[in-house]
Formats: C-alpha cells, structure tokens, sequence
C-alpha cells in the first residue's frame, strides 16, 4: 500500500473541544475518508487506547458479552466502526449514566448509526456529540482554511482577476478526496482503488447492514447513479435497467445513503410560490467516486461538457458541505427549481434569515444570462437573500447587480487576494485570516 500522505483536518478542533464536555462523541463519516487517522491524531495525545471492530476477536467479544466487554474497556478509548456491533450503544449509554466523565468513548462510524438506530438518538440524548467526517476537502489539500462560505453571507467579493484551472479543474474532479486513493498515481492505479473501495464495502459493510439478496446490483446501480449525479431524483430511472422493483431500488439508494456513498439534495420551496419542484436531487459523495464508477478519466471529462457539467455541480456541492462541516454557524444544503425549469444548483440557508444562492458553470464566460435562476431566487426571498454567486472556470471575479456575483471556481480553496493594507482591514476578520 503506498504511502498516504497526512493532511491536517479542519474539523480536528471541533473533536477536541466535543472530547472536553461530551461524554460519548461519535465522527461518522464514509470508509476510508481519514476518520481512524483523525481519531488517533486527535486521541493519541490525549491517552487514548484504540479498538476496532473490524478485528473479528474484538468484534466477537463485544457481541457476546457487551457489558463485560465495556466494563473492561481503558478509562479513555477509541472504538472504531462501530456500527459492525450496533447492540453495544445501550451499553455505553448505560456506562455512561454510571460515570459521566467527558471524552470517555471517542467513536467512529461508516454508517450513519442515527438513520439505523433511530431510537439511539434519544437513547444517548445530551451524552453524545456527533461530528461528520467528509473525504478531504480542496482547501485541506491545499493546506488552507476558506472563507467562502463567509464571504457568500457577507455578499463580499471584491474585483480581482486569477489564474484559469483549465485542465486541472477535470484532474481535481477525478482525483476525489479519499487520502488512500490520492496516494496512489493519476489514472488506472487510482481507478482501480476506488472500484476495489466499492466492492470491499459492499461484501462488508452492506451486508452487515441489510440482508439483501442482490448484492451484485448494487455497484451497478452506483454507476447508474454516477451518471445521474446532479440531476433530479428519479427512482424509475435507478430501477429501469434491473429486474428489481422500484420499492427495492428505493431501499437500496437508502441504503447507500447510510453509508454515505449517496445524498439526496432536497428541494427549497416557500408556502407563498406554488410553482415549484419539490423533487430532490441526486448526488454521489465524492466525484473521484463517481467518475471511477463511470470509467472517465480527466481528458476524457473534459471532453464530455455534459457530464462535466454535472459531476462539476456534484464537486462544488460536496466541496461547500465538506467546508460547512467545521463552520461556525452550520447551514443546510437545498436546491431550486420552477416548473419553467428556472433552477439554482445549491441554496444554502443559515438559520431562519439568511440565504445565499450558488450557480455552477463549466465554461470560461459568464453572461447576464447565467443570473436568471439567482435573480428568481433574490425576487422570492427579498431580505433573507444574502448572496447570489455563479461558480465558472474564468479569471475575473465580476458584479452583476445587486448581490450578484461571478467568482472563479478556484476562489472556493484559494485565499482571497489582498492588494492593499486598507482592503484587508475592510473585508473583515474571516478573509483576513485567510
């Protein structure tokens, strides 16, 4: 296995500050992302013992006897994947109620045990802290900390000019986020991990999940959905080329939704516009993913403007939710559409005022054409819109009116650049510290 190269990761801080009050806290977050590394990076330090129950011993003895197994445990300790012994959260929970010390179990887990076990999240109410962990994000690769998501609610982007990505732009799509397959070269090597990556997960984690009878579809309907990454939801679509039953499919996009190879983008409506779609979109959870599924590689997505335009709304919408996991003020994600088919890519909304609006486009130009979406979405909040920015792979950060904005997709993981003293003061704390 090559080397995998560390990268520090923003949430890391948002661990240790859970560990220093929560009794329980559990990173989740999909196979192979960085949470084992974070949990020991974080944990090490601190005195903390690691398990995992991927070890067939371990896993073992925490089944058959989970209270003897918890009462045995080292005062502070990692258990990783937790989710393979689901029965044991009413042990620690009951651990827990006996002696409540904070940062007494640091968790991991590659399914999201809250969709699983609807009933821990009450079980474990006020004794655990829940933090999620994406595959790396552009700017941790780039070693830097983003203010975009600031800068979209402060509406401030100021002219400057940047360099093109051009060709890159198609080799980050490819690459993904996952730190092992990044480890490995360009192309075939990494293809193949991440075509590995799916097969160990689902003989594994799948089938300790769910009981079902085909697991051989459900790579295939990755790959369907892969090519549908970005577009409206639509099960018949999944279902068509299978001899399943769209209830069946329906399950199985579930499914991979638990463990964080799938998400569904709900839509954003209002009680006073009725001409609204209030289907959710379809998004693979990282695009190296999806495009090693789809068998392109970057000069052949280049080359498709069509996927490219899809699998480059699916990077910019997991690079803002990877960025939204460490922020301070977190937000949650929709998108919009009217029957006209008008649409914004994502609408970010933070807390019950403000909203900001992200258009995503592959091409080098950006026209006032491009706003018509935006400014349907600016006209049906008034106030609440903070922000509207279309995302293109051009040099020139633009105004186009009243809170609108074109803005290089680079401007997503790089800093802002700073040409004065007196402009650095003026942009405030969150650019400044860039």
């Amino acid at each position: 296995m090559p080397d995998v190269a560390f990268h520090p990761r923003q949430v890391a801080q948002l661990l240790r500050d859970a560990l220093a009050d929560s009794p329980v806290v559990l990173v989740h977050g999909p196979r192979q992302c960085g949470k084992t590394t974070l949990a020991q990076w974080v944990g090490g330090p601190l005195g903390y013992d690691y398990l995992s129950f991927d070890d067939d011993t371990v896993r073992a003895a925490a089944e058959i006897d989970p209270v003897g197994f918890v009462d045995a445990l080292p005062q502070l300790v990692i258990l990783d994947e937790v989710q393979r012994v689901p029965a044991l959260f009413t042990t620690l929970k009951h651990a827990v109620d006996r002696r409540r010390s904070p940062g007494r179990f640091l968790l991991t887990g590659s399914a999201n045990v809250l969709l699983l076990l609807p009933q821990l999240a009450d079980s474990l109410a006020g004794r655990m802290a829940l933090l999620r962990l994406h595959p790396l994000a552009q700017c941790e690769l780039a070693g830097q900390r983003s203010g975009f998501l600031d800068a979209l609610f402060q509406a401030r982007f100021r002219s400057e000019r940047r360099e093109r990505l051009g060709p890159r732009l198609a080799e980050a799509i490819v690459a993904g986020g996952y730190p092992t397959a990044l480890a490995r070269p360009a192309g075939r090597r990494r293809r193949a991990w991440y075509r590995d990556y799916i097969e160990a997960l689902v003989q594994r984690d799948v089938r300790d999940l769910s009981r079902i009878h085909a697991l051989d579809a459900l790579p295939r309907l990755l790959a369907i959905a892969a090519a549908q990454t970005a577009q409206l939801f639509n099960v018949s679509d999944l279902a068509a080329p299978f001899q399943l039953s769209r209830p069946t499919i329906a399950d199985y996009v579930t499914l991979l939704e638990r463990v964080f190879l799938l998400e569904r983008l709900p839509p954003w409506y209002s009680n006073r516009i009725s001409r609204l779609v209030k289907t959710p979109k379809l998004h693979l959870g990282d695009t190296g993913l999806a495009c090693a599924l789809l068998g392109v590689d970057a000069a052949g997505l280049a080359d498709d403007r069509t996927l490219l335009g899809h699998v480059l709304e699916t990077f910019v919408f997991q690079e803002l939710r990877r960025q939204d996991s460490w922020a301070d003020n977190p937000a949650d994600f929709f998108h919009y559409r009217d029957r006209d088919g008008v649409e914004v890519d994502i609408v970010i909304a933070r807390g019950a005022r403000a909203l900001a609006g992200v258009e995503v486009k592959a091409a080098a130009t950006a026209t006032a054409r491009d706003f018509r979406g935006l400014e349907k979405l600016r006209a049906a909040t008034g106030e609440r819109f903070a922000a509207g920015v279309l995302l293109y792979d051009g040099q020139a950060t633009l105004s186009f009116g009243d809170r609108l904005f074109a803005v290089p997709i680079s401007a997503l993981w790089q800093a802002q650049r700073q040409t004065a003293d007196k402009e650095q003061q003026d942009v405030g704390p969150h650019w400044a510290r860039l």
